[in-house]
């Protein structure tokens, strides 16, 4: 249990005091949402995720029974971003990406995964996926847009960061282009949309994640707007009929032993949430992460 208050823990992510950028595990957030489709704020979302995590330092994890914060992990600060220029944006967070070991991400919108990809498969080759999402994010453009928040993971597919056979995603339910639907399954992609999740449970669907990752190495993305609007108010383009925060969290903890590699949990836009509801889940689920890469007791 932490010495100090949680309410006076120092505003880096779970209070962490090191940032040193050669640490095992580096937090990093991306205050950027110019790649929103609907409602911007997401940039808001770093300093809102980290404030979120001082919940997080009482104690180990109830389950692992592990101290996520203890390990060698450093919060090295923000990305620098290139303010109006997405493209330069991508290019900026893809090379301060690349040095680090080990990289939690705070975002942010869902553009930024690509620039995270890219950094990322340049070491590994193409990586396994598990997405957590309302949306497919498979857009081969965002309104004309050809880089948004809901295009990463065309882009991803196409530049073969990600191997499309290896990929999973959690909690589907947007109204959807029967041909991006088409284009998503035929690249190899399993979808799960939210009501089979529900319907399954969190233990089916952790196997299910398993069956398709296997052995590969893994990315995780998290867009909180998996989650119901009920869970997480403040985000920019919610949807019915989510996940519960518990179902989320239940499949993560089954989730141990997979070769994850990195991750990132995007799209908290505080202006739209009164009571920090979406930024603690957000920093919960990051939290859950780092629980899974600890060793276990």
């Amino acid at each position: 249990m932490s010495a100090t208050p949680t309410f006076a823990v120092r505003p880096s992510f779970l209070g962490i005091a090191k940032s040193d950028p050669a640490a095992a595990i580096c937090v990093a957030g991306i205050p950027y949402d110019l790649g929103t489709s609907n409602r911007p704020g997401a940039r808001f979302g770093p300093t809102a995720i980290r404030q979120a995590s001082r919940m997080l330092v009482d104690g180990d994890h109830p389950i692992a029974g592990t101290a996520p914060a203890e390990r060698d992990i450093a919060d090295v600060g923000d990305f620098r971003i290139v303010h109006g220029d997405i493209q330069g944006t991508l290019t900026a967070i893809e090379a301060q990406a690349k040095p680090l070991r080990h990289l939690v991400t705070l975002g942010g919108d869902h553009t930024i995964t690509l620039a995270l990809l890219r950094a990322l498969a340049s070491r590994t080759g193409p990586l396994a996926l598990v997405h957590f999402d309302a949306h497919v994010d498979t857009w081969p453009d965002s309104f004309g847009q050809r880089f948004g928040h809901g295009s990463p993971f065309y882009h991803a597919i196409e530049e073969k960061l990600i191997d499309p056979r290896r990929a999973v995603q959690v909690g589907i339910r947007s109204p959807m282009d029967k041909d991006v639907h088409t284009w998503t399954r035929e690249k190899g992609v399993s979808i799960l949309f939210a009501e089979t999740v529900h319907l399954m449970g969190p233990q089916a669907v952790a196997e299910r994640i398993r069956d398709v990752v296997g052995d590969a190495p893994a990315y995780l993305s998290f867009d909180v707007d998996a989650l119901d609007p009920a869970f997480a108010p403040g985000t920019g383009t919610p949807e019915i009929g989510g996940l519960f925060t518990w179902q989320a969290q239940a499949i993560l903890r089954r989730l141990a032993g997979l070769d994850f590699r990195g991750m990132d949990v995007v799209e908290v836009s505080p202006p739209y949430d009164v009571a920090e509801i979406t930024a603690l889940a957000a920093a919960t689920f990051a939290w859950e992460y780092l629980a899974l890469l600890a060793p276990r007791s």
